[in-house]
């Protein structure tokens, strides 16, 4: 699993080289590699064993998808991009409820996420064209849930891994609004990318330390 683990973090380092210097066959070849690597880490570590694994192994398998649509500058395979990573954060929050979760946080957590949730919708909504406003509105509600559910389930069963993946790929879905949206800027990438790929190798550990710990 490790292995796989400084993979990701390699590709994902070339990756932002690529990116740097405009490579698009860079970002082809590196960008993939590095999904490659968080997906091939979660099945190293034994995700398949557990059913929170093996959801989460689909949710991984989703984003690996997302990475790879969102190469393209074209505003449809965007879209089908967007509909990847969605579906991800589905699994994602399915996956929580199948470990468990204590309901009185979630609602807590979903007062908590409320605002900012709203601030970035506010926040982007100028600079949506119109097809693309219910797409985006969607996608802020879906990843939000998931959180609420990360948050859920930690308390139910404390996991800093969980928690840790899931405000991180929150965050990192800013800088690709941003970047999408707002003002396209390497900046965008260079935190944005790192933390990304960061969420997804914390979930594959999740799912292995669930089989570990039973």
């Amino acid at each position: 699993m490790a292995l796989f683990a400084l993979a990701t973090l390699l590709a994902v380092g070339l990756l932002l080289v690529s990116e740097r210097r405009g490579s698009k066959p860079g970002v082809w070849i590196c960008k993939p590699l590095a999904s490659t690597g968080f997906v091939a880490a979660a099945v190293a570590g034994g995700a398949w064993a557990s059913t929170y694994g093996r959801v989460v192994l689909a949710a991984l398998c989703l984003s690996w998808l997302g990475d790879v649509l969102l190469i393209p500058k074209d505003e449809r395979v965007f879209r089908a991009g967007i509909l990847s990573f969605l579906l991800g954060h589905v699994a994602f929050l399915a996956a929580f409820l199948v470990r468990g979760v204590a309901p009185g946080w979630c609602v807590v957590a979903l007062v908590g996420i409320a605002a900012p949730s709203l601030l970035v919708l506010r926040w982007l909504s100028p600079h949506l064209r119109s097809e693309m406003k219910l797409p985006v509105r969607a996608y802020v509600t879906v990843i939000s849930l998931m959180v609420v559910a990360a948050v859920g389930t930690v308390a139910s069963a404390p996991s800093w891994t969980i928690l840790a993946a899931a405000v991180a790929f929150f965050c990192s879905d800013l800088s690709v609004a941003r970047d999408r949206f707002v003002q396209k800027s390497f900046v965008n990438r260079a935190w944005g990318l790192p933390l990304y790929f960061g969420a997804q190798l914390l979930f594959a550990v999740s799912a292995s330390s669930e089989v570990l710990s039973g």
